[in-house]
C-alpha cells in the first residue's frame, strides 16, 4: 500500500529524518523554512495578502448586497490545487448506513453472542467475585478457583474476562490458570478479550506475549484481533507498529474493514499524519467504505494543517454527502477546521464563499472567525469583526469572552480588563468563565488584591461562581501562603451546593507541595478519599516525590497507606461500566413517581418535546427554547422528562438548561424523574450525577429516589450494586418503605441477577417489620422460589403471609400457579387437594393455572372437564383460561379449533388481551399464515389494543425464523416510533435474519439504527 511504503521509506532513509513531516502555512506557528529572509519575504508578501482580502471580507460582512452563488460543493478558489479527492459514489452512500455512524464504530464489530438456551450470568459472577476479591493470604485465587469445581467453557471466560478490564494482572492469572486445565483450549474471542485489556493497561510486552501464545497455540486471528492490534498500537501512538501489523492483516486474507480504516486514520490523526490518514481515506472511499462524523471532523482538523487545501474541501463535501450533515455544519466544521490550523486565509476565503452562496453568516460562524484570530494573534481585526457584529445587534457574550482569553493569550492584562468594563458599560453581565480567566491572570501576576476583588464584584454581581472560579481564588490565597484562609473558600463550595471536582482538588494539593504544606496535603487527600473522589495513582507519584525532595519523608508512609485504602474506591463505577449489557426487554417500572399532573397543559409539554426532537444540534434547540412563551414549572419538566423518556440525551439537557434558569428550581419530583430517564437509557454515570446534584441543590431525597435507583440498576442485572444502594440508603437513616422493599426483591427475583439468598433475606426483614406485600410481589418472590426448586422456603412464607394479614387463598393460588408454571403439575393439584381452607374459593382462583397445567402436559380432555366441571358450579372461562387453549390449539396445528375458540370468546363477550394476541401472532405464523398474523397484529390495533414490547419482540422472532427479516425491520421502527425501545436481542435477531437472507445492506442499517437509539438515549460517553 502507498501509505506503508511512504512510511517506511521514512524509517529507513536517515537524510530524510530531518526534514519536515507536514507542510503548514507561514502563519502556523510550526512553519519553518529553509532561511530567515526568505521566512520575512513571505510573512511580508502574504501578510500584505491577507491584509487586503480581510478588508474586503468586512466589506462583505458590513453590506446587505450579495452575490448569488448556485454551486452546492464546498469549494473555495484553489491555485493550481491537485489534491481533491474523488467525489463520493452512490455506493458509498448507501453504505452509509452500516454501524458506524456514531462513536460506537468500533465496538459494532466482531461481537461475541453468547447462546441463550443457558443463562451462565450467576457463573460469571461467582467466579469475578473469586477473582476479584484476591486479598486472602492463607488461600490463593487459584486454590478458591479449583474450589469451584465449575466447568470452565469460553464462553464463561471470556465473559469472566469482560469483567475484569481494570484489574488486567489479575485478569491475566485467571487466563494463565484455565489454559491449564485439562480439556481447555482459548478461543479466537478469549484471546481479543485479553487483548482488548492489556491495551487499556497499556501493556504492550503483554500485548506481544498474547500474539505470540496466539501463535503457539495455532489460533487463527480473526478480523476483530487484528482491529485490536491496530487500536492498541493506535492509542500508544505506535504508528509504525500499526501500520505493520495494518499490512499483516492484509497479507492473512483479511479484507480491512470500516473498523480497521476507522481506528487506522484516527491513529494517524492524533499522532499528526495527516498525510498518511488520507491515503487511507482515497482507498476507503474507492471502496465505498464509510465511518462517522466524529471521525471526519477528525480528518478535517489533521488536514487542514496541510497545504492541500483542495482536499479539506473535498473532505467537507464527503460529509455533506456521506454523513448528511448540514450544509450549513459543514461550513462550520470547515472554517472552524482552519481556524484551529492558524489558516486565516483559507477562513477569509471561505467567508467570502459563504456569502456568494447567500449562506446566513450566523453568530456561530462570527464566533469561530474571532477565536481564529484572537489565536492568530489578530487582535485588531478581530476587534473589527466584534464591531461588525454590534451593529447587525449580535453581540455576545461568548465573543467578549473570546476576546478577553485573546488579550490574555498575550498576557495583555489591561486590555483585558478594558473589555471587562466595556461589558459593564453595555449593562451586559460578564460570564462566570471570564471572571474566572482574568482572575487566574491576576493571581499569576501577583495581582492579588485585584484578583480578590473581582471575585467580590462577581458575588455581588449575583453571578454564581463554580468550582473552577472557587478554585482559582483558593489557589490566589495559597500563592500568598495564606493557607487557612484558602481552605475557608475550599470549604465554601460545599456551602453552595457545589461538589469540587478532581481537578480543584488536584490544584489544591500541587499548590500545597509548592510551600510544602504536608500535614495539610494529607488532609486534603482524605478529604478527597472520604467524598469518594477517586485519588489516582499519578497524583499520588507527584506528591510522594514532592515529598522526598523537601523533606517530607516521614510522611510518606502516611500516604503510601492511604494509596492502598483507595485502591477499591472505584470498584462500584468499574462494575457499572463493565458488567455485561443486559439482553433482556425492558420491564415496567416500580416507582413511586406520581402521575401525570393535570395542572400542567399538554399542549405545552408537546411545544417542548417538539422543539428538542426537532434538531440535533443544541444551541440550536437551546435557541429555540429562550424565545419559547412557555413558563416552565417543575411539574412540567417532570411531564416532559416522562413524555420523552427514550430520547435521554434531548430530555436530559433540557433538565440541565431549565435548571441554570433565574427563578427556577427543581423539585424533588423533576430530580427522580430525570434519575429514571437516565437509568431507562442504562446511562449509570448520568444517573449518580444527578442524584449527587439532587443533593447539593438541597432537595429532599426519599425513600422513592433510592427506589428508582434501586430498580434502575436491578433491572439490567446490576443486583449487587442495587443491594449496596438499599443499604446505602438505610445508611443515610432512611427506613425502607414497602415500595422500596418491593422494587429490590422484584429485581432480585428476575433471572438475570438473580441472588435467592439475599431475596430471602430481604423478604423477611419486610414481613418481620410489619409490611404486608402486593400480590405482584408476592407472584414474583414464590414465583422465584419455585423456579430454582425451594419449595421448602415458598411453603414458610406462605406461613408467614397468613400471619399478617394477607388472604390465604390468594397466596395459596399464588403458589399453585408457581408451580403449574414450571410443570410441577402433580404438586400443585396435592397442594390443592390438601388445603384445609375454604377449597371453593382456592378453585376458582386457581382453575385457570390448572387448565394451562393440563395443556402443557398435552392432557386437552382433563383441560375441558376442568372447565365444564367450573362451569357447572357457575364460573364462566376467563381470557386466561381461552389464551391457554389458543395456544394448544395452535400447538396441535388445529386451527378450525383455534377459530371456534375465538367465536366462543366473542359470544360470551370475553374481550382479548394484548397476551392472547400475541399468542395467535404466533401461533399463525408457526403454521406459516404470515398474512392471517399480520391481520391479527393490525386488528388489534384497531380495536384499541396496543402491542407491547413482547408483542412486538415475538413477532420479530417469527418473522426472521420464517425468513421475513425485512418486515421485522419495519416492526424495528414502529417500536421506535411508538417510544419502545428494542433489546439488544431484537437488533441481534434482524440483523442475523437480514444477513443469512443475503440483504447485507438492510443488515448495516440495523447497525445504525442501534447505534442511533444509544447516542439519543445516553447524556455520557
Amino acid at each position: 500500500m502507498k501509505a506503508l511504503f511512504r512510511f517506511k521509506s521514512f524509517l529507513i532513509d536517515p537524510t530524510r529524518r530531518s526534514t519536515v513531516l507536514v507542510s503548514f502555512s507561514p502563519f502556523s506557528k510550526s512553519s519553518k523554512s529553509k532561511t530567515r529572509d526568505t521566512q520575512r519575504q513571505k510573512i511580508q508578501a502574504e501578510a500584505t495578502s491577507i491584509t487586503s482580502l480581510f478588508n474586503e471580507i468586512t466589506e462583505i460582512l458590513g453590506s446587505d448586497v450579495v452575490q448569488s452563488d448556485q454551486t452546492s460543493q464546498l469549494r473555495l478558489p484553489l491555485s493550481g490545487s491537485d489534491g481533491a479527492l474523488v467525489s463520493c459514489t452512490q455506493s458509498v452512500r448507501e453504505n452509509v448506513r452500516m454501524g458506524f455512524s456514531n462513536e460506537n464504530e468500533e465496538a459494532n464489530q466482531g461481537i461475541v453472542v453468547v447462546s441463550e438456551e443457558f443463562d451462565v450470568s450467576p457463573l460469571v459472577h461467582e467466579i469475578t467475585s473469586v477473582i476479584r476479591e484476591d486479598d486472602d493470604i492463607m488461600v490463593s485465587m487459584e486454590d478458591k478457583l479449583e474450589k469451584l469445581s465449575f466447568l470452565f467453557e469460553p464462553e464463561i471466560v471470556e465473559k469472566v474476562l469482560k469483567r475484569c478490564f481494570k484489574v488486567p494482572h489479575l485478569a491475566l492469572r485467571f487466563f494463565n490458570w484455565v489454559k491449564e486445565k485439562d480439556g481447555f483450549s482459548h478461543t479466537v474471542g478469549v484471546y481479543n478479550t485479553m487483548l482488548s485489556i492489556a491495551g487499556e493497561a497499556r501493556d504492550l510486552d503483554m500485548v506481544e506475549e498474547l500474539v505470540k501464545d496466539m501463535e503457539r497455540n495455532s489460533c487463527d486471528k480473526d478480523i476483530k484481533t487484528w482491529s485490536i492490534l491496530i487500536s492498541v498500537y493506535g492509542k500508544a501512538k505506535k504508528i509504525g507498529k500499526g501500520l505493520l501489523v495494518f499490512e499483516k492483516m492484509r497479507k492473512d486474507g483479511f479484507e480491512p474493514d470500516a473498523a480497521a480504516y476507522n481506528i487506522m486514520i484516527r491513529s494517524l490523526c492524533v499522532a499528526g499524519r495527516g498525510d498518511l490518514a488520507v491515503e487511507f481515506y482515497k482507498e476507503m472511499i474507492e471502496k465505498g467504505i464509510t465511518f462517522g462524523l466524529r471521525t471526519y471532523k477528525m480528518l478535517l482538523d489533521c488536514t487542514a494543517k496541510t497545504e492541500e487545501v483542495g482536499v479539506v474541501q473535498s473532505i467537507a463535501d464527503d460529509m455533506v454527502r456521506i454523513c448528511e450533515v448540514s450544509e450549513h455544519d459543514a461550513f462550520g466544521y470547515l472554517l472552524k477546521s482552519f481556524c484551529v490550523s492558524g489558516k486565516i486565509r483559507e477562513a477569509l476565503e471561505l467567508i467570502r464563499v459563504l456569502k456568494n452562496k447567500e449562506v446566513c453568516i450566523d453568530a456561530k460562524y462570527f464566533e469561530i472567525l474571532v477565536k481564529g484570530l484572537c489565536r492568530a494573534n489578530r487582535m485588531e481585526d478581530a476587534l473589527e469583526i466584534v464591531d461588525i457584529m454590534k451593529k447587525r445587534n449580535m453581540d455576545d457574550l461568548n465573543i467578549n469572552g473570546i476576546m478577553i482569553s485573546g488579550y490574555l493569550r498575550q498576557n495583555n492584562v489591561s486590555k483585558a480588563l478594558e473589555h471587562l468594563e466595556a461589558i459593564r458599560n453595555s449593562k451586559l453581565l460578564p460570564r462566570v468563565s471570564t471572571y474566572t480567566e482574568i482572575m487566574q491572570h491576576l493571581f499569576k501576576e501577583k495581582e492579588f488584591q485585584k484578583g480578590c476583588d473581582l471575585f467580590k464584584e462577581m458575588v455581588d454581581n449575583g453571578i454564581e461562581p463554580d468550582s473552577v472560579a472557587i478554585t482559582a481564588v483558593v489557589a490566589g490565597y495559597l500563592g500568598q501562603n495564606r493557607v487557612e484562609e484558602a481552605w475557608k473558600v475550599f470549604s465554601s463550595m460545599e456551602e453552595k451546593g457545589i461538589k469540587p471536582t478532581w481537578k480543584s482538588y488536584s490544584i489544591f494539593a500541587k499548590e500545597l507541595c509548592k510551600s510544602a504544606k504536608y500535614d495539610e496535603i494529607l488532609k486534603l487527600l482524605n478529604q478527597m478519599h472520604v467524598s469518594k473522589i477517586a485519588i489516582r495513582d499519578d497524583m499520588f507519584s507527584w506528591v510522594i516525590s514532592c515529598m522526598e525532595k523537601h523533606g517530607g519523608k516521614e510522611k510518606i508512609e502516611h500516604i503510601k497507606e492511604l494509596q492502598k485504602k483507595c485502591k477499591f474506591h472505584t470498584e462500584l463505577r468499574q462494575e457499572e461500566e463493565l458488567v455485561d449489557d443486559c439482553n433482556r426487554p425492558q420491564v415496567v417500572q416500580h416507582s413511586a413517581l406520581p402521575a401525570a399532573s393535570s395542572a400542567v397543559d399538554i399542549m405545552n409539554v408537546q411545544e417542548i418535546c417538539r422543539i428538542l426532537l426537532s434538531s440535533r444540534d443544541w444551541e440550536r434547540t437551546q435557541e429555540s427554547l429562550e424565545i419559547s412563551t412557555v413558563k416552565f414549572t417543575p411539574e412540567l419538566v417532570v411531564e416532559v422528562l416522562r413524555n420523552g423518556k427514550i430520547h435521554g440525551n434531548a430530555v436530559l439537557r433540557f433538565f440541565s438548561w431549565v435548571g441554570k434558569r433565574n427563578g427556577y428550581k427543581h423539585s424533588s419530583e423533576a430530580y427522580n424523574m430525570s434519575i429514571k430517564v437516565a437509568g431507562c437509557g442504562k446511562d449509570f454515570k448520568q444517573m449518580r450525577n444527578l442524584f449527587y446534584e439532587m443533593r447539593r441543590q438541597g432537595c429532599v431525597v426519599t425513600q422513592d429516589t433510592w427506589a428508582i435507583m434501586i430498580m434502575q440498576y436491578g433491572r439490567t442485572g446490576l443486583t449487587d450494586i442495587a443491594i449496596r444502594t438499599f443499604k446505602e440508603m438505610k445508611d443515610t437513616g432512611l427506613s425502607p418503605r414497602p415500595s422500596t422493599f418491593k422494587c429490590l426483591i422484584t429485581v432480585l427475583c428476575e433471572k438475570k441477577g438473580r441472588n435467592v439468598e439475599e431475596t430471602i433475606r430481604t423478604f423477611r426483614e419486610m414481613i418481620r417489620l410489619g409490611f404486608v406485600p402486593d400480590k405482584e410481589l408476592v407472584q414474583d418472590y414464590l414465583g422465584c422460589l419455585c423456579e430454582v426448586g425451594n419449595t421448602k422456603e415458598a411453603k414458610h412464607c406462605l406461613d408467614s403471609l397468613g400471619k399478617i394479614g394477607f388472604s390465604v387463598p390468594v397466596a395459596y393460588s399464588i403458589y399453585i400457579r408457581a408451580l403449574c408454571r414450571i410443570g410441577k403439575l402433580e404438586e400443585a393439584q396435592s397442594e390443592l387437594a390438601s388445603f384445609k381452607g375454604e377449597r371453593s374459593l382456592l378453585d376458582q382462583f386457581t382453575y385457570g393455572s390448572i387448565v394451562h397445567g393440563l395443556l402443557q402436559k398435552g392432557q386437552l380432555q382433563g383441560a375441558l372437564d376442568k372447565v365444564n366441571s367450573m362451569k357447572e358450579v357457575g364460573i364462566k372461562p376467563g381470557v386466561h383460561v381461552y389464551t391457554s387453549l389458543i395456544v394448544h390449539f395452535f400447538k396441535e396445528k388445529q386451527i378450525d379449533k383455534v377459530i371456534e375458540t375465538c367465536k366462543k370468546m366473542e359470544e360470551e363477550s370475553c374481550e382479548p388481551t394484548v397476551v392472547t394476541y400475541t399468542a395467535m401472532i404466533c401461533g399463525y405464523m408457526s403454521v406459516g399464515k404470515a398474512k392471517k398474523a399480520w391481520r391479527v397484529f393490525n386488528d388489534m390495533k384497531e380495536k384499541g389494543t396496543s402491542p407491547d414490547f413482547k408483542t412486538y419482540s415475538k413477532f420479530i422472532n417469527c418473522l426472521c425464523q420464517a425468513g421475513e427479516s425485512e418486515d421485522a425491520l419495519r416492526l424495528l421502527s414502529e417500536m421506535l416510533d411508538k417510544g419502545i425501545a428494542p433489546s439488544t436481542v431484537n437488533f441481534r435477531t434482524v440483523l442475523y435474519g437480514l444477513n443469512r437472507e443475503g440483504k447485507q445492506d438492510l443488515a448495516r442499517s440495523v447497525l445504525q439504527k442501534k447505534s442511533a437509539l444509544l447516542a439519543q438515549r445516553k447524556v455520557s460517553t
